[in-house]
């Protein structure tokens, strides 16, 4: 302070006397000393500086981009929440890559230490706008829900890279693209760190705390504070005082304890939660009931009643579960007996199907995606097996079968509607040829599959079915609501469809007391009901949709938002809304 008190009353002596030759030699002095400071490595560390901000701004959004969608899922399903997420995430990056200037001017403080006050602040948006999901449906509620939380996020990021990028030393680059290189260039790099972020968190997610829905979201908010630390970061304490103590979403025992607090003044209560490879999972009883339902994000894998627990098999809540175990009812030209059989269960759910065939002594295979998923049916609904479940993608585990053996089951059941949409690299048509390869000459597959008969993916997959088989016959699991039909449009439904590998009429035979397993639901439900005859499905008995093929799963899934809104609305009106809304 002293020194600068000193060289301003100089340059003022200076200016009063004029030009001196003690003036020029300082001068000269500092001239020299700024030459000192200005050397090539020190140039090169502040462009890596630079540029290393700008690498760890575009990596958070990268990874806050998918925490969003994850958080989302359980409330909207994970379709509804990514119609307009790419849209807005990209018309948040442009607004604050345009308006970064603008930002410098209004803004109080810079847009770099806005960002770990708004990410503090998010998980308590979310918890909050979640209460309005009935109101505002699966259509606006992921885009209303994002635009308070992520949209903020990518224009604070777009606005502090266009910051950090005004400085970047472009020289060496064409006039012509000096532009648009900055843009384009953080723009790709996001994208592809969104990417690498999407395939690790789908590979590790719940494995610890930090990789869960809120737990992402509170290390990335610790993350932004660490990196743009500032004073304001004091108005952030309620944000934090509120997620560590009353939101029931974060995945700790206290925020458990709060959650069933609430929801057993609806006489609902969670037994067990985790957050997995196919979403958030959780076991959820209706206390007066005893109705017990096993959760994936906003669709439900089965449910039983408590009253049957004890019972050899116990009592679904869904009728179509049963109707996949008319399977075996489906006659033979050789009948076979149920100590001599194998069956091939894809996708578990809470166990139904599987169990049952079990408990008629059937040696059966299930091949399930999800630990979480398989843990829970053994630990609440009462799982009976042969052996362990194959915890592996099935598309994977049927090429390897299918290419090392033929011939090795009598029945297949394939069941994997899941989460609101069906998952199409197990609907196309060389999944089926692998299943075909796996069933015995006079063997059966019973299919379970849910969409909108009115939508042109069911037409397209129960196509590929009836030509990989050559005898089918198709069930739903309730008759056609007209009414409804007439008012929405749509044709939700589930149905079931039953084929053979032999050529020929596919007929059941009449059940006997032993089929049903002392279990009434089996009595009203195991014969299967309501046949949709293939004209019901395609416009004069033919489909203009063709076959669902591997590599043209990309149309199909661009087409699956009518399902999922659909089911979600299905999953709405049977149970309320904040037994969806408090995950």
């Amino acid at each position: 302070m002293a020194r600068q008190k000193k060289a301003a009353k100089d340059n003022a002596a200076d200016t009063s006397m004029g030009f001196t030759p003690e003036r020029f030699e300082r001068e000269l002095k500092d001239l020299a000393s700024k030459a000192k400071d200005d050397t090539w490595s020190n140039r090169v560390l502040g462009q890596v500086v630079l540029y290393v901000k700008t690498l760890v701004l575009l990596t958070l959004l990268g990874v806050y981009s998918n925490a969003s969608q994850l958080a989302l899922s359980p409330v909207y399903g994970s379709i509804p929440a990514a119609a307009w997420h790419s849209k807005a995430l990209m018309a948040g990056c442009f607004i604050g890559w345009a308006g970064n200037l603008a930002f410098r001017q209004v803004l109080p403080i810079s847009t770099e230490k806005l960002l770990p006050l708004v990410a503090l602040y998010v998980p308590v948006m979310q918890c909050f706008l979640y209460r309005f999901s009935q109101t505002l449906g699966a259509n606006y509620g992921p885009l209303v829900t994002e635009g308070v939380t992520l949209v903020p996020m990518a224009i604070l990021t777009a606005a502090s890279v266009a910051d950090n990028l005004e400085g970047v030393d472009l020289s060496s680059v064409p006039k012509v693209l000096a532009d648009a290189v900055p843009g384009v260039g953080s723009w790709g790099t996001f994208k592809l760190i969104e990417h690498i972020a999407e395939m690790l968190l789908r590979k590790h997610v719940g494995t610890v705390f930090w990789y869960t829905r809120v737990g992402m979201e509170i290390l990335l908010a610790g993350s932004y504070t660490v990196f743009a630390p500032s004073k304001y970061l004091a108005l952030a304490i309620p944000a934090l005082v509120h997620t560590a103590m009353f939101n029931p979403h974060v995945d700790t025992p206290t925020a458990m304890a709060l959650l069933n607090t609430t929801m057993l003044a609806d006489n609902w209560m969670i037994l067990d939660r985790r957050e997995s490879v196919t979403g958030y999972i959780s076991v959820v009883e209706q206390t007066r009931s005893k109705m017990r339902v096993l959760r994936a994000d906003h669709s439900l894998l089965g449910g039983d009643w408590a009253e049957w627990r004890g019972n050899q098999v116990t009592e679904p809540i869904y009728a179509i579960f049963v109707m996949l175990e008319a399977v075996r009812l489906v006659e033979r030209e050789v009948p076979v007996a149920d100590a001599d059989a194998k069956a091939l269960v894809i996708g578990m759910g809470i166990g139904t199907a599987p169990s049952a065939l079990v408990s008629h002594g059937i040696e059966t295979t299930v091949v399930e995606i999800d630990p979480v998923v398989y843990e829970f049916a053994q630990k609440y609904f009462q799982l009976r097996e042969n052996h362990p479940a194959v915890i592996e993608d099935a598309v994977k585990y049927t090429n390897r079968a299918a290419n090392e053996t033929q011939d090795v089951y009598d029945y297949i059941v394939h069941d994997v509607f899941t989460g609101g949409v069906e998952p199409v690299d197990l609907f196309t048509f060389e999944f089926f040829q692998n299943l075909y390869t796996l069933l015995k000459p006079d063997g059966v597959i019973a299919i379970n599959y849910a969409g909108d008969l009115r939508s042109p993916t069911p037409k397209a997959i129960v196509r590929t079915i009836l030509q990989n088989f050559p005898t089918c016959r198709i069930f739903r699991e309730n008759l056609p609501d007209d009414k409804a039909i007439a008012e929405t449009g749509s044709d939700f439904t589930n149905m079931v469809i039953f084929c053979r590998k032999a050529a020929g009429a596919l007929t059941f035979r009449n059940p006997v007391k032993e089929d049903y397993l002392n279990s009434p639901s089996r009595q009203n439900f195991l014969t299967p009901q309501n046949e949709v005859l293939p004209g019901d499905v395609f416009s004069n008995g033919k489909d203009e949709e063709g076959f669902l093929f591997r590599n043209g799963t990309d149309k199909v899934k661009e087409g699956q938002y009518a399902n999922a809104a659909g089911h979600w609305a299905v999953m709405r009106s049977g149970l309320p809304a904040t037994f969806w809304e408090r995950w």
